[in-house]
C-alpha cells in the first residue's frame, strides 16, 4: 500500500485503481482518502456506481468528459463484479482513459486471471486489502495511541486485541474509548482495557466452549443468554460455535503433524496468541468429540432451516449435550 500512500501524498494519481480484499476498514479508508485528495469538497466531478449490471457505455462516456473547472474527474465503481466476469468493453477502453479522469474500483473478490484485473495492473494500480496480522494490528493500534500521547506495553496490547478481536473498525472504536477513559494519563493499563473494552462475541464463544469442555452447562448457558441480551442472533452464535470447533479440529490435526505455533497461525490465518488458546482448548477434547460437535452444528443448522427447531432452541440443545469428558 506504499504506492497508494505516496500517490495520495503527492497528489499524482494513476488513471485507474482497484482496491480489493476482505478488510473493509482499509478499503473504505483508502477510498475516502483518494476521493478527498482528488476532489476535496468538489461534487460536480464525482460519479458513483454501485452493484452489478452497470452500463459500461455510460461509465466510458463520463470518463471521456472533461472535468468541470477542476483538474480531475473521479468515477467510483463499487461491488460491480466486473473482475469476476466479462468486461471486454471496459478492458479495451482502459488504455485510453484521459489523464483528467481517475477511475476507482472497490471490490470484495476478484479473479486475478481476468482480463480486467490484468488491465488495471498494467495501466493503473491494484491494491489487496487483506486481513492484517496480529503484529500489524498491534503496530497500527499503538501508533494511534501514540498520536494521542498514550503508551501501552506489548502484553497489554495483546490483551486488548484478544478482547476486541481483529476487525479494524471495531479496534478503532475501542481505541477511542480507551483514549477517552485514560484522559490525563499517558499509560494504558490492563485494568483500563478490562474496564472499558467490550468483549467480542468470538471471545464469549471461546469461554462458552471452555465451559462445555469442563461440563459446566450452566456457565455455557449463561454466556449464551448474555449474547442474546446483546442482541447477537442465535444463528450467528451457532455459526461462531461451528467455526470454533472447526478450528479446534484443524489445530488437533495439524499439531499431530508437528507444526509450530507460527506455522499453525499462518495455516489457520489467526494471530499466534490465539493458537495457544486454541491448542489448550483442543486438548480438552478428543478428536472424536470435536468431530461430533462439528456434525451436530451442521444438523442443528439444517433443523432450523427446515423449521423443525427454533434458532434459539437449536443452540440450547447443542450446549446441553452430555458427552464423556476427555483430555486426549
Amino acid at each position: 500500500m506504499q504506492t497508494l500512500n505516496q500517490d495520495i501524498k503527492q497528489k499524482l494519481f494513476k488513471r485507474v485503481y482497484l482496491l480489493y480484499g476482505e478488510e473493509s476498514f482499509l478499503k473504505r479508508s483508502y477510498k475516502n482518502r483518494i476521493r478527498e485528495s482528488i476532489l476535496g469538497e468538489d461534487t460536480m466531478n464525482y460519479h458513483y456506481f454501485e452493484g452489478k449490471g452497470q452500463k459500461l457505455s455510460e461509465i466510458i462516456s463520463l470518463a471521456d468528459t472533461m472535468p468541470f473547472f477542476a483538474e480531475k474527474r473521479l468515477i467510483l465503481i463499487e461491488g460491480s463484479g466486473l473482475f469476476k466476469g466479462s468486461a471486454d468493453e471496459l478492458v479495451d477502453y482502459l488504455p485510453s482513459i484521459p489523464e483528467t479522469t481517475c477511475m476507482l474500483f472497490v471490490e470484495d473478490e476478484v479473479d486475478k486471471r481476468s482480463r480486467m484485473f490484468k488491465a488495471v495492473k498494467k495501466y493503473g494500480y491494484a491494491a489487496e486489502m487483506s486481513r492484517q496480522t496480529a503484529s500489524q494490528l498491534a503496530k497500527w493500534a499503538g501508533g494511534i495511541l501514540a498520536k494521542e500521547g498514550r503508551r501501552i506495553t506489548s502484553s497489554t496490547m495483546e490483551l486488548f486485541l484478544e478482547r476486541v478481536g481483529e476487525d479494524m473498525e471495531n479496534i478503532r472504536s475501542e481505541l477511542d474509548k480507551l483514549i477517552s477513559y485514560t484522559w490525563g494519563r499517558d499509560v494504558v493499563t490492563a485494568q483500563d482495557v478490562e474496564s472499558v473494552c467490550t468483549t467480542q462475541a468470538t471471545n464469549q464463544i471461546f469461554e462458552m466452549i471452555a465451559a462445555v469442555s469442563s461440563g459446566r452447562t450452566d456457565r455455557a448457558m449463561k454466556l449464551y443468554h448474555d449474547l442474546l441480551v446483546l442482541r447477537e442472533p442465535p444463528m450467528r452464535i451457532l455459526f461462531l460455535i461451528a467455526r470454533q470447533f472447526n478450528q479446534l479440529l484443524q489445530v488437533k490435526e495439524l499439531s499431530r503433524k508437528g507444526l509450530s505455533r507460527k506455522d499453525l497461525a499462518t495455516q489457520l490465518k489467526i494471530p499466534p496468541f490465539a493458537v495457544g488458546k486454541l491448542s489448550t482448548q483442543a486438548s480438552m477434547f478428543s478428536r472424536e468429540q470435536i468431530f461430533s460437535y462439528v456434525q451436530e452444528c451442521v444438523e442443528m443448522d439444517e433443523a432450523v432451516k427446515q423449521g423443525r427447531l427454533s434458532d434459539r432452541m437449536a443452540v440450547e440443545l447443542l450446549l446441553c449435550q452430555k458427552r464423556p469428558r476427555s483430555h486426549n
